[in-house]
């Protein structure tokens, strides 16, 4: 089994600068702009790399991690609140955690793509896929129709 590729200090950087700083507290109560300002110390950054790593190496999640909170919000102007449709569910998770699971996503993606798992005409949800490029093959099919 080929190993996994450790996380670089660019990697992190390009995953945080992605992550909205108006976004809700998170379970530990550490909002994105705080982990932002963390980061420009360099052992913090370098230690947050670390954990990440280790956590792939060593094939294991801490629980940490893991933990989640649920807050039931009651979502406005319902005219009875007797059903579960009245209510919003929010799901709070570790913000560490998060960071580390959107590192993942992107080097998966990343890797997906450019190996050639996912075929090409597939659009949603992937990176550098917009609706010009849907727009662009549409044509294509079209005229080649």
């Amino acid at each position: 089994m080929r190993s996994w590729d450790s996380f670089s200090k660019q990697e992190l950087i390009n995953t945080i600068e992605k992550c909205n700083n108006l976004s809700a507290l998170n379970l530990n109560k550490l909002t994105w702009n705080y982990i932002k300002s963390i980061i420009r110390n360099k052992d913090c950054i370098f230690k947050l790399i670390d954990i990440a790593n280790a956590c792939i190496n060593l094939r294991h999640w801490l629980s940490h991690f893991k933990t989640s909170t649920t807050i039931v919000i009651s979502k406005p102007n319902k005219s009875a609140y007797d059903s579960s449709k009245s209510y919003q569910l929010i799901v709070l998770l570790n913000t560490i955690g998060k960071l580390f699971e959107k590192m993942i996503g992107e080097y998966l993606q990343f890797h997906t793509i450019s190996n050639s798992f996912i075929h090409h005409s597939r659009l949603g949800d992937l990176k550098q896929r917009s609706t010009i490029d849907a727009g662009v093959i549409l044509t294509h099919i079209i005229h080649s129709g």
